[in-house]
């Protein structure tokens, strides 16, 4: 108890002398109310908090024992903490208070009430409901990151227990921290927590004009609101003193840190600790080595993420929105569900239209070029490389055969021998891993780059994400290679290594992030996947070859004259020692020995024949392969090693290019006229220097050496400007979509009848699938994702337009709609894309008025309406959800009455059976065996109710419930034979 003076009555200066300690059986006299400072690390149960201010500038918390209105206050001494929690009661009466000399040892005093003006101290001890150990709450980037953390922190005495969200585990621990004995505990977030958003009301595509995008308000949202991962974390993170950040050790890992801080940053006990772990690889010793050598997060890092965010959400959004608005319904044979505009994605797609320039502007040229052979002893031949190499000149080239035409041998003139080097490679970063996957393995850079995650969390490799190519000098090369020593396949290379020695590895690029790849563990093919062992056995041998010595050769160079001195040459090689390309076999040199008669200088070679003019015409360059793509986006500064294989993957799913045997990409049609729009318009739009000098900013930001606000507002401003100048002049685009994709009027195939002009609309199949009026000139939307077909030819009495009925197949639903009605709803109430079973109607025999008979037990405005598409097989639909009630086959018609059931609202229903297939449960009723019509609420009836089977969302049958009231059926009645009319539901 702080500042509570044994033997000082109530109203006595209690800061004249300091506060002798509280021992057992001390009186403490506190006047007619009981008062306390509860302290900030104790969790309080239950109190009535009234917080006053003494005359000593104390804020103290008042618990009132008994009577709140009829107790004093008794002013403390300096309490030392501007702030307090009132205590909480004990079932005894009591308190449970802490005495200023037990505030470190955590030691805690049990006071009992003697009488309403002194307290006796009974006991001295550590109570249970306060918590006695510092909590340590660690959090990583993914579950099997932090599963693999702690098990090697705790050395594998871990106790783990699945979170209440599902898709993360927490894992417990007691341990040593700073010094002090700790309660560990490890939970991981989902990737990124927080996203980047416009505000709800800016999400509507037709309300909002574009530019506004460029100043509208943003939020940070859930990135996943279904994981609930902002509820875990607080619930998880509550309490604790300490919070441990081991998040990817890059820009977007130090930005989720700063979401994980937002999130837990309120429910942590003061004072706050918070750390940043540091760490390139899942091993035991670069974990422990990151707990000894915590750091602050970056914030500045965090930012320049933030910033990035941001730009591409208000720059893309805006042109985005803009193209597909102007373009969707434009053109029959154009996919134009969404076309899309990224600052990254428009140049990485360039360079692809760049390279399909070239070769659609390439013009082969024709060469000639002189072809001689020697015959050397054995029979065989060798072929000589003219120095010449080709002439474009076909009359000179002649000039040069004649000379050497009637010749018939060949004189060597010179023989050089050089030892040349092939060097050893340097350490491997992210791109070169992506270029080799893509070239040599076969495997996509998006592909490349989870698999090589999913190496790196299982501890296989270290952090894949890494620009640098040199190894720092702590790096334990000799420890790394003595791990690959037992493999079976290049074991005995790494064996020989160790034996001769390492070779001190190349010098090469130090961008201060990570260390280059490399294996961390052994992995046998059978431990790992196709696509992950494949991966892992390049790292592994790229990384071995890093540490072994150069390949020497020898090259040897022949050149001979033919005739009046036209010079030809030949070269050999010969391997003196491999090196490093005895692992990387695909660098190996193949010797090419000459044969000792042609390396003595004068001697004079037949030839194999007579010299002869060769033509042959130059060919256009090939599409770009998805690793020259990378280097040039590398080069240009596109991305970075983290995003590149995004934004690859973007253009290919986004149907700009598409991936050729060879993984070469190939522009489509609608990416080669989006890129010659942006030429015609902004060429700046698409050439690389104006993501490069965006990408130089935010490096400012995250140096610290530019302002977050004024890059923002320096860069929107430039791209608002371009977006203006884009949106005047955004018919130069339109006229090459014109010439490159058909109108509507020219493409589809005739459906049904307009209510217009009763010509035939055509409906067009490329996605988005629409309607077309060539006659009007206009569009209509139509449901996507099903087929389409004429619906028995009956009209909408709104506006006469044929009926048109959509099917997702036998097991899913059909819906019925006006196209006109459906881009254009006729009721206040009735949303854009609204089908007959919303329509308000009161006469329409598709409406919902007429056709919906009950409510929808799994969904809260939904109501069940009849489906008869598919007679004499019938069924009801949820307008709603995907909810379906099911149709027996012994009704074989049904149709939906206009009477309410007086017990359950719901609608009454005009039945007749088909005696055949009445199910015997039926039969056992003594009228069923003869009437076959019926017209009543079938829910309420003992023999109909069986004839009705509801199908929930998750696909689930089952049999409705037979009784009366049964709320399987009915869900809780009709809705909508209430005053005001049915209550409209909606599409899902």
């Amino acid at each position: 108890m702080v500042g509570v003076h044994a033997g000082v009555p109530e109203g006595a200066a209690s800061g004249d002398r300091p506060s002798p300690p509280i021992t057992h059986g001390d009186v403490v006299y506190l006047g007619s109310s009981l008062v306390c400072w509860w302290a900030p690390r104790c969790q309080a149960i239950s109190a009535v908090p009234e917080i006053r201010t003494a005359k000593e500038q104390s804020v103290i918390g008042t618990y009132l024992n008994s009577n709140p209105t009829s107790a004093s206050r008794l002013p403390l001494s300096r309490l030392g903490q501007p702030g307090s929690i009132p205590a909480p009661m004990l079932p005894s009466g009591g308190v449970v208070a802490r005495h200023r000399k037990s505030v470190i040892a955590r030691r805690f005093l049990f006071l009992s009430t003697v009488s309403r003006s002194r307290l006796v101290v009974c006991a001295a001890f550590v109570t249970p409901c306060c918590r006695t150990m510092s909590v340590v709450f660690m959090v990583a980037e993914k579950p099997s990151l932090a599963e693999s953390i702690s098990k090697s922190l705790s050395r594998g005495r871990h106790a783990s227990r699945r979170g209440f969200n599902g898709a993360c585990s927490v894992h417990e621990w007691t341990g040593s921290f700073m010094g002090e004995q700790v309660r560990f505990k490890m939970t991981s977030v989902c990737g990124h927590v927080m996203t980047t958003d416009f505000l709800s009301r800016y999400n509507n595509w037709d309300r909002v004009d574009p530019i506004e995008l460029f100043v509208a308000p943003i939020e940070k949202k859930e990135a996943n609101p279904n994981l609930k991962m902002v509820e875990y974390l607080r619930k998880e993170a509550k309490n604790s003193d300490t919070l441990i950040l081991w998040l990817d050790c890059d820009k977007e890992g130090e930005n989720i840190c700063f979401e994980v801080i937002d999130c837990v940053y309120s429910v942590m006990i003061h004072p706050k600790r918070i750390f940043r772990a540091h760490f390139s690889a899942i091993t035991d010793e670069e974990l422990s080595n990151a707990l000894r050598n915590l750091r602050q997060p970056n914030k500045n890092e965090s930012l320049s993420v933030d910033a990035r965010q941001e730009l591409d959400l208000r720059i893309g959004c805006a042109f985005t929105r803009f193209q597909t608005k102007f373009f969707q319904g434009k053109y029959g044979n154009l996919n134009s569900n969404l076309v899309s505009f990224g600052p990254c994605q428009t140049p990485t797609l360039g360079f692809c239209v760049k390279r399909h320039d070239r070769i659609q502007s390439f013009k082969p040229e024709s060469f000639w070029r002189i072809k001689a052979s020697l015959s050397v002893k054995g029979g065989a031949t060798m072929d000589l490389v003219w120095t010449r190499d080709r002439l474009f000149d076909k009359e000179a080239a002649m000039v040069f055969l004649t000379k050497v035409k009637s010749c018939c041998t060949a004189e060597v003139m010179q023989v050089t021998t050089k030892e040349k080097v092939k060097p050893r490679p340097q350490g491997l970063n992210t791109v070169e891993m992506l270029r080799v996957a893509s070239a040599c393995l076969g495997i996509g850079p998006h592909a490349a780059m989870a698999v090589a995650e999913r190496l790196y969390t299982s501890g296989y490799i270290n952090y894949p994400r890494t620009e640098t190519t040199t190894y720092p000098s702590t790096f334990d090369l000799r420890g790394l290679v003595q791990q690959q020593a037992k493999h079976p396949q290049w074991g005995d290379v790494a064996r020989d290594l160790l034996a001769s020695g390492l070779t001190p590895p190349r010098k090469g690029h130090d961008a201060g992030d990570h260390p280059p790849i490399a294996p961390m563990r052994m992995a046998t093919p059978g431990e790992l996947g196709h696509d992950a062992a494949r991966l892992y056995e390049f790292i592994a041998q790229h990384f071995l070859a890093t540490v072994m010595p150069d390949c020497r050769y020898e090259s040897t160079q022949v050149t001979l004259s033919i005739g009046d001195g036209e010079l030809f040459t030949l070269t050999g090689i010969r391997v003196l020692e491999p090196g490093f390309t005895r692992i990387l076999t695909r660098q190996a040199l193949t010797d090419q020995t000459l044969p000792d008669e042609i390396l003595v200088r004068g001697a004079k070679i037949p030839l194999a024949g007579e010299p002869t003019l060769v033509e042959g015409q130059t060919g256009p360059p090939d599409y770009l392969t998805e690793a020259e793509l990378i280097t040039a986006m590398e080069r240009h500064g596109i991305g970075t090693d983290a995003s590149i294989p995004t934004h690859i993957e973007n253009i290919v799913q986004r149907a700009y290019v598409q991936l050729l045997p060879g993984r070469r990409l190939q522009p489509t049609p609608l990416g080669i006229v989006l890129v010659h729009g942006y030429q015609a318009i902004d060429p700046e739009l698409v050439l690389p220097h104006m993501r490069r000098a965006v990408e130089e900013q935010l490096n400012h930001i995250a140096n610290g050496r530019a302002q977050f606000e004024q890059v923002l507002q320096f860069v929107v401003a430039i791209f608002a400007a371009k977006y203006r100048y884009f949106i005047e002049h955004i018919l130069a685009m339109d006229q090459l979509f014109e010439v490159s994709f058909s109108s509507l009027s020219e493409s589809g195939k005739p459906l049904s009848r307009c209510g217009k002009c009763h010509r035939y609309l055509k409906m067009i199949e490329s996605r988005p699938q629409r309607l077309h009026c060539p006659i009007c000139n206009e569009t209509y939307t139509v449901p996507q994702n099903g087929t389409i077909r004429l619906y028995k030819e009956v009209r909408c009495p709104l506006d006469d337009f044929e009926l048109l009925l959509w099917s997702q197949g036998t097991k899913g639903k059909n819906i019925v709609f006006c196209p006109y009605c459906f881009s254009h709803p006729p009721f206040a109430n009735m949303p854009k894309g609204s089908a007959c079973h919303w329509c308000l109607h009161p006469t329409c025999p598709q409406s919902m008025e007429s056709r919906a008979v009950d409510a929808c037990p799994e969904c809260p405005n939904g109501l069940f309406v009849l489906d008869d598409s598919t007679a004499p097989k019938y069924r009801f639909n949820c307008n709603r959800c995907p909810t379906m009630l099911l149709v027996s086959d012994a009704i074989k018609q049904i149709s939906v009455g206009n009477v309410a059931c007086e017990k359950c609202s719901a609608m009454h229903l005009h039945i007749k059976l088909d005696p055949a297939k009445l199910p015997k449960a039926a039969g056992d009723e003594g009228e069923s065996e003869t009437r076959t019509t019926f017209s009543e609420c079938a829910f309420c009836s003992d023999v109909l109710c069986h004839l009705f089977q509801l199908v929930q969302s998750r696909q689930e049958a089952r049999q409705s419930n037979s009784a009366r009231g049964g709320s399987n059926t009915r869900g809780g009645g009709r809705r909508g034979r209430r005053p005001g009319g049915r209550t409209r539901a909606g599409l899902s």
